[in-house]
């Protein structure tokens, strides 16, 4: 490069790379330092890998981490799933449809603050809407929802908890019932990078496999699923990253002193960082946490890299 354009490439670049240094890169590298300190308001300096030591033998932190991975495993694909049918749906040839991809695509923009704050009135035991449905169609008892602890396989296979017992349970009924706010919220983001690839389907495939008397779910399943694959890995890689991270929801579901109420069952492992750094004022400890957190992301991302270079297709 020439040191004429090297200037111009300076003086349009620098600005964002000055941001990203100040805000992204100092910030990471001086929580890493942070991570081998007793970083505390009295306590400070070097302890090595104490903090780390501490961390595989916290309880606490095995227990959100557990109720982590059932959130990502249930939102991932609920959400995906949910997706999918909205925006074949939403791809057909139908009345009104600007205006139900407008009606979908609102929870998205709308604030997370507003939204979880309306689900949660929702969720009530006693005035909430949903078992206000559940007691009218089928006059039984209504559910604890953001306060039931126990599982929802637990729930629904084995009431009695002679098998399915602790982390076996499922997600408790409160964590599930906050991915199913998360999963409707983010669903619309999702449906228009998925109509965006539909489109770009050409439709002779469809036509040819009509003429080979391919129904519409072989079309579904041969057709329409590979060539969205690469949306589809753009999304669950996403996805799998930003529902590790979940923090909101459960912040204003549960609270600030009962956060990851009932019984611990919705403390997720970016809310237990928060509540170490800025209620019990180890900046170090949740440092640590948060690295770890990271070496976990990391490494799924990677093996999903792998595993999309022989799946995904290109068209």
């Amino acid at each position: 490069m020439k040191k004429s354009n090297f200037k111009w490439v300076l003086l349009f670049l620098g600005p964002a790379l000055l941001a990203l240094l100040t805000f992204k890169i100092f910030p990471m590298l001086y929580a890493l330092i942070m991570s081998f300190e007793r970083y505390e308001l009295k306590n400070l300096g070097f302890i090595g890998l104490k903090n780390y030591i501490r961390v595989f033998h916290d309880a606490s932190f095995w227990q959100s981490l557990g109720n982590t991975v059932w959130y990502v495993a249930i939102s991932v694909p609920l959400t995906l799933i949910f997706s999918l049918m909205l925006s074949q749906f939403l791809n057909e040839k139908i009345k009104g449809q600007n205006f139900f991809r407008t009606t979908y695509f609102l929870p998205y923009i709308t604030s997370l603050v507003a939204i979880a704050a309306i689900w949660k009135v929702f969720y009530d035991p006693s005035s909430g809407i949903f078992n206000y449905i559940i007691q009218s169609v089928s006059k039984g008892q209504g559910l604890k929802w953001l306060e039931e602890s126990r599982g929802v396989f637990q729930l629904l296979f084995d009431p009695k908890a002679k098998f399915l017992k602790g982390f076996f349970g499922g997600p408790s009924l409160a964590l599930f019932s906050i991915i199913l706010m998360t999963s409707w919220k983010v669903c619309g983001y999702q449906v228009v990078i998925l109509l965006a690839g539909l489109k770009n389907i050409p439709i002779t495939y469809y036509e040819a496999a009509k003429i080979d008397g391919a129904s519409k779910v072989k079309q579904f399943i041969h057709i329409t699923i590979p060539l969205l694959s690469p949306a589809i890995y753009f999304l669950i890689t996403i996805s799998v990253i930003f529902s590790f991270q979940v923090f909101g929801p459960i912040y204003i579901m549960t609270g600030y002193e009962n956060g990851g109420s009932p019984a611990g069952t919705t403390l997720v492992t970016a809310f237990y960082m928060y509540k170490k750094a800025f209620r019990d004022m180890e900046l170090g400890y949740a440092a640590s946490m948060a690295f770890i957190m990271f070496l976990i992301i990391l490494i799924i991302t990677v093996v999903q890299r792998k595993i999309a270079e022989k799946k995904v297709v290109y068209q």
